[in-house]
């Protein structure tokens, strides 16, 4: 692909990143990628991907079409030993630049410059297009939203109610232990019938 990525960027493409971390170890986050020349990142708070930015300079951006991947990147905090995960089909070894700053809603963030520097196909797929599996990535940014003064609370329900039904309806095992891995994650009203597993 052109400029070192080993896919095609479009729009916002998700993806997950490993940072290393202090102690070593690499953080597992999810991180959306804004298509253009160059690309960009935008991390919201103090989170351990952009104090890792900031310390190392640099992290593993990897394409993987594992539901469960995407869940615990989003919403738990994941530590690996090595820096590309066994579920990637693709990966870019990226150089990290700060190129803005702001705020907004109270919430500090910073939109980073990232320049593959290594790159590599791990396997080749043929796509399909499976309903449940979107669900749960539209699930994982709605509930990563749940509670930022920014986004209502209601809103971000119903719109997980109805993820969880497509889920259901749609997706296979590990769209399924995905949407488990989010219940998991999220801290949930009391009683709330909305999110209930099937």
């Amino acid at each position: 692909m052109s400029d070192g990525w080993p896919v095609e960027l479009r729009g916002i493409t998700e993806s997950v990143v490993t940072t290393r971390g202090p102690d070593g170890t690499y953080n597992v986050a999810a991180l959306g990628l804004s298509a253009g020349d160059p690309v960009t990142a935008t991390t919201w708070g103090q989170t351990r991907t952009r104090q890792n930015f900031e310390r190392e300079g640099e992290g593993y951006v990897q394409f993987t079409r594992d539901p469960v991947d995407f869940v615990e990147a989003a919403l738990t905090v994941r530590e690996t030993d090595e820096p590309v995960l066994p579920t990637a089909d693709a990966w870019a070894r990226v150089t990290t630049e700060e190129i803005d700053t702001g705020t907004e809603d109270g919430t500090e963030w910073v939109k980073w410059r990232l320049d593959p520097i290594e790159s590599a196909i791990e396997r080749e797929t043929v796509s399909t297009t499976n309903r449940g599996y979107a669900a749960v990535i539209e699930a994982t940014v709605a509930a990563s939203r749940l509670g930022v003064p920014a986004y209502d609370d209601d809103r971000l329900a119903a719109r997980l109610a109805y993820f969880s039904d497509v889920i259901e309806r749609c997706g296979g095992e590990r769209e399924q232990v995905a949407w488990q891995r989010l219940e998991g994650a999220v801290d949930l009203p009391e009683g709330d019938r909305r999110f209930e597993s099937f």
